[in-house]
């Protein structure tokens, strides 16, 4: 059974493994994808249910882990494949569930909850099977509301790797890049990698003087779950980082902490935007994208017009907006290095559209240091006699 805080019932088959779990209950669009989704940190704490009604036919593999384990809270879907039928395949997602302990269900109408998800919004929901299915309607009921909500929660403790390890630049260097770990994804570190960063990954326990001892060519804040207004210190480490003129990534709940650390706020969408089909704008190009999604929050900032960080970081633009809603989907500063956007260029599950971004960051670490190169010469040199100060 499948029970919403609204009181809502839906009644199908265990799928997975059995018991009891609570979680926000949401809907991702994504018709593939579906390994990458489950092993999205991002997810924790949620109840996913997928859109698209044929879930399972290519299996499980170790290639498309997206972290080390299963993150969702719950599992729901219509129709579970009954074979698995792909040459990469090493297992089925059923005993991927299993294995994990991730209580799920089947064989429900996953259309008419996403219709009512869509006008009443993400909610706490809980799914029950085995013993716990026997309880009474009141019960369950009680137990779902009695659960956690999203909103104020701090999950990144949760989901954040425990020690700090580094992951070597592939090619020519350009330098490192500091990763804070707020649930980041294991193609995120790579695309990194890929583009000449030594990859630093570092708990979210990090202080700000912890990563400016580690004289960083850049800041990277990864994607994550829970509420950007519950991680004061992130913001706060952000802002020290900024102020040292340290170039700036973030990417979904990297995009949040930057509009905080900008002085903008943030709040919580109807529904959220998940699925690998979301089109976004891209201001500076007219190209329209398409992205992948895994949000819930949203930076509250004006999206027509160029405003000023009230915490002194200058002025800032909104780079991409969301073509569905006009939510906020990307902040890029223009007196400082920094940017972000809100949705996963690294889309491993596809598509791609949103790679350049990658790029993108590599280039603007690359202007800050000849701009560090060419302030250092000068301050080297006589003004006067261009003499080298240590010839006189």
């Amino acid at each position: 059974m499948l029970v919403l805080e609204d009181g809502n019932r839906y009644r199908g088959r265990a799928y997975g493994a059995e018991g009891r779990t609570l979680g926000e209950a949401v809907f991702a669009t994504g018709m593939t994808g579906y390994q990458e989704t489950l092993t999205d940190p991002s997810y924790a704490g949620q109840i996913v249910l997928m859109t698209a009604p044929h879930i399972g036919n290519t299996g499980a593999n170790d290639e498309d882990m997206e972290s080390s384990k299963i993150w969702v809270a719950g599992f729901v879907v219509r129709d579970p494949s009954r074979v698995v039928s792909n040459f990469r395949a090493q297992r089925s997602l059923d005993d991927d569930l299993v294995a994990s302990g991730v209580v799920g269900i089947s064989g429900i109408d996953t259309r008419a909850i996403t219709r009512h998800l869509r006008s009443a919004g993400a909610m706490r929901a809980g799914i029950f099977s085995g013993a716990d299915a026997e309880l009474s309607e009141a019960e369950q009921l009680d137990i779902v509301r009695q659960g956690a909500e999203m909103s104020g929660q701090n999950l990144s403790g949760a989901v954040s790797t425990p020690e700090r390890y580094t992951v070597s630049a592939v090619g020519e260097r350009i330098g490192s890049v500091a990763v804070l770990d707020l649930g980041v994804k294991t193609s995120t570190l790579n695309h990194l990698a890929g583009r000449g960063f030594d990859v630093i990954v570092l708990p979210q326990t990090v202080t700000a003087e912890e990563i400016l001892a580690l004289e960083p060519s850049a800041l990277f804040y990864s994607n994550g779950p829970g509420d950007p207004a519950a991680s004061d210190d992130h913001v706060d480490i952000l802002r020290t980082v900024l102020r040292a003129d340290v170039p700036y990534f973030g990417i979904c709940f990297g995009n949040q902490l930057l509009g905080r650390a900008l002085g903008y706020g943030t709040y919580k969408l109807p529904f959220g935007h998940r699925g690998i089909n979301q089109p976004v704008l891209d201001r500076a190009t007219g190209r329209v994208e398409i992205t992948a999604h895994n949000h819930g929050f949203a930076v509250d900032a004006p999206i027509d017009e160029v405003s000023e960080s009230s915490e002194g970081f200058g002025r800032v633009e909104v780079s991409h907006y969301d073509l569905n809603d006009n939510v906020v989907e990307g902040l890029n500063c223009l007196d400082i290095p920094a940017f972000s956007v809100q949705y996963h260029p690294e889309s491993a599950a596809g598509p791609h559209d949103a790679n350049y971004l990658f790029d993108r960051f590599a280039e603007m670490v690359r202007q800050n240091q000849r701009s560090r190169s060419s302030s250092s010469e000068a301050a080297y040199r006589d003004p006067e006699t261009d003499v080298q100060e240590d010839d006189h």
